[in-house]
């Protein structure tokens, strides 16, 4: 269990990674642009927003790989339950399917790894 439990944070890692490429450095581009549904108009005034944003899924992303090098569960619980609650509230608030792609992967780790504590 443990290992799966690490290998969903790893997933959740590269995946947050990712997310922070689209919206830092590619939220203009068409890959980001379609990504995230949208319009070259609307990504170029949302730019600087979508790059700040793109900043903290990186600090999630570090959190988590932090957590699997050092081997420290509880790193790797409060960075999954913040990626759980920031999945969900994007879920609720911004788009719908963040619930399946970020929320539910989330819920997955934190459930994995309170169950190898």
């Amino acid at each position: 269990m443990k290992l799966l439990a690490d290998v969903v944070v790893g997933a959740i890692a590269i995946e947050h990674i990712w997310i922070m490429i689209l919206e830092m450095f590619l939220w203009t581009h068409p890959i980001g642009r379609r990504a995230f549904g949208q319009s070259l108009e609307a990504a170029q005034a949302s730019q600087v927003l979508a790059a700040n944003q793109g900043l903290y899924n990186g600090f999630l992303a570090a959190g988590l790989i932090w957590g699997l090098v050092s081997g420290d569960w509880s790193f790797k619980l409060f960075f999954a339950g913040c990626v759980l609650v920031a999945g969900v509230y994007g879920g609720m608030t911004a788009k719908r399917s963040i619930l399946v792609v970020q929320a539910l992967p989330a819920l997955i780790a934190v459930l994995l790894l309170l169950t190898t504590h």
